[in-house]
């Protein structure tokens, strides 16, 4: 069976959502909507500064996307009551404004017609969220889910290995995050988030982050234990979460990367990968594991205060992963 998807919202995320779904037999993107004017689109999709070109074909006829000889529906509505999903037959819209992350604003894509909504971020209520390879098993028919954010996309799964095997008393994580669209080029107005409005390639900005928090809701053996901060560094692209954790039970260090490589190659194949190679964050565009454990950067003072450090392609990785949940509530 396949999968027909709607995306609203063709920003960064709907954007990888919709090239990364070019490359799966199991789903099928049939409409997009944005405000955007579609040769605009066209373009957006064909060309890309960070990952390059459109590994296809993208035509424009009768107002619509052509794309691999696949007509894609475009429109340009703002509420999304108004999308007629069910014109196009959309099992699953794929959620990517950030505007609409309650259940109240995205159930409009029901109304419309579509049978079930993936949120593109974490949810601003109780809006169950699911993060690939740590709670997948505990979801349960619900019409909307969250695939919570790239952030919590990487924490999660190298959180979970830890907690499962030694135990997590405590833990603060830090996200060294390249920027993103929110923030300005250069120093501008920024009511809510003072530091925020700073220029973004001149800065090491420090930012907040819910994501170690939300790791306690996809994980609720943690919650409570984590809490974190991000800096929003001048780079295009791809991220690393730094935990700093005390465990339960006392383990070298090599004993957590056994931990790491043994799930990256069994339960969590697929989410956590695992490398011993001299990295940096370029060598992970592209990456579609949402979470690489990089044996070698990380630090043990004793045997239960540990610093442990993961890669994650902020884009591509999450994209990827909204992709698979979309499959796995189609199940």
């Amino acid at each position: 069976m396949t999968i027909k998807v709607g995306i609203n919202g063709f920003g960064r995320i709907g954007r990888f959502v919709f090239r990364a779904a070019q490359e799966r037999a199991d789903i099928q993107v049939v409409g997009i909507n944005d405000l955007i004017d579609v040769e605009y689109m066209a373009y957006m999709l064909k060309y890309d500064s960070t990952h390059g070109r459109f590994n296809g074909t993208v035509e424009v006829k009768d107002g619509n996307l052509i794309v691999n000889g696949n007509t894609v529906r475009v429109t340009a509505e703002r509420n999304p009551e108004d999308l007629k999903w069910n014109e196009i037959d959309v099992d699953v819209v794929a959620e990517a404004t950030g505007l609409f992350l309650t259940d109240e604003t995205a159930r409009k894509h029901i109304t419309a017609g579509a049978k079930k909504v993936v949120l593109t971020g974490p949810s601003k209520d109780a809006t169950p969220m699911f993060v690939n390879g740590v709670n997948f098993n505990t979801y349960a028919g619900q019409d909307i889910v969250s695939n919570a954010s790239c952030t919590t996309n990487c924490l999660a799964p190298i959180a979970k290995v830890l907690n499962d095997k030694f135990g997590i008393e405590s833990g603060l994580m830090t996200t060294v995050h390249a920027t993103t669209a929110t923030q300005k080029t250069v120093d501008g107005p920024s009511a809510k988030d003072w530091r925020g409005g700073r220029g973004a390639s001149q800065n090491i900005i420090p930012s907040s982050t819910g994501a170690a928090k939300a790791v306690g809701v996809v994980l609720p053996e943690v919650n409570g234990l984590l809490t974190g901060m991000a800096f929003r560094v001048p780079t295009a692209n791809v991220s690393v979460v730094d935990l700093t954790v005390n465990l339960k039970t006392g383990a070298s260090y090599e004993a957590i990367c056994a931990a790491m490589k043994e799930a990256s190659e069994g339960e969590m194949a697929g989410v956590l990968g695992y490398t011993e190679d001299a990295v940096v964050s370029q060598d992970f565009i592209g990456e579609t594991q949402t979470s690489v454990f990089d044996a070698k950067a990380g630090v043990a003072l004793t045997d239960k205060f540990v610093k442990v450090v993961s890669w994650y392609d902020n884009e591509i990785g999450y994209s990827n992963k909204v992709l698979d949940l979309i499959a796995h509530i189609s199940k």
